[in-house]
């Protein structure tokens, strides 16, 4: 994906750091402070725009929601969306590497991780670049509560084969697993900004859930 550059995004995310909150190191394990609740938390690794976690914090206010992206000119948009919508109470973003999720969450901190639309990095060299490969489950492994989730949705089917291969490999238990999601969609059903371009053209959307044992 080509990145435009926005040279006013970093001036309007340091407007805002309710929303993209500028130390998310310092709340690693006191993150019922952030939000003045215990509810559970969810997060979105690569976040892109906020179309769906987003909709999802408004769909869903007794969960709190951290959207994940590291490029100020992307989540400058999601950002966009979250002030257009008077930012709801239940949902912050973060600006970092997706990789490096154990500097901003302690073990059990995270109740569900939600993949979308990842980048398939289809070739082979690339595998471990690919968000369902064993060394990031063993990222999402360590900050989610025993027996967290993952929720994965793709437009891929090499991304979407590969990672049933890896996650089974990994030992997790696969809990749902559609090879064409919008034939029967669920109604609390979200779609990304990627969802409704894929599906409008008649492409099958990938989906799955799977839990560590």
């Amino acid at each position: 994906m080509r990145l435009r550059n926005k040279p006013w995004a970093e001036e309007f995310i340091n407007e805002h750091p309710d929303v993209i909150l500028p130390n998310p190191e310092q709340c690693k394990g006191n993150w019922a402070t952030v939000f003045g609740n215990d509810h559970p938390i969810h997060i979105e690794v690569g976040t892109g725009k906020g179309q769906f976690v987003l909709g999802m914090a408004l769909q869903n206010p007794d969960i709190n929601y951290i959207g994940i992206e590291l490029y100020d000119s992307v989540i400058v948009s999601a950002l966009e969306r979250i002030v257009e919508a008077n930012k709801p109470a239940n949902l912050r973003l973060l600006k970092v590497n997706g990789a490096k999720l154990q500097e901003y969450f302690a073990k059990g901190d995270v109740s569900r991780v939600y993949l979308n639309f990842s980048d398939p990095w289809p070739k082979a060299r690339h595998a471990k670049r690919r968000l369902t490969h064993e060394g990031f489950l063993s990222i999402y492994e360590s900050v989610l509560m025993d027996q967290g989730e993952i929720h994965f949705k793709t437009d891929n089917r090499g991304l979407f084969e590969y990672s049933l291969v890896s996650m089974n490999a990994y030992g997790m238990a696969l809990n749902y697993v559609s090879l064409d999601l919008h034939a029967n969609m669920p109604k609390d059903n979200v779609m990304t900004e990627y969802e409704e371009k894929f599906s409008a053209k008649g492409q099958p959307i990938y989906r799955l859930e799977c839990q560590f044992k």
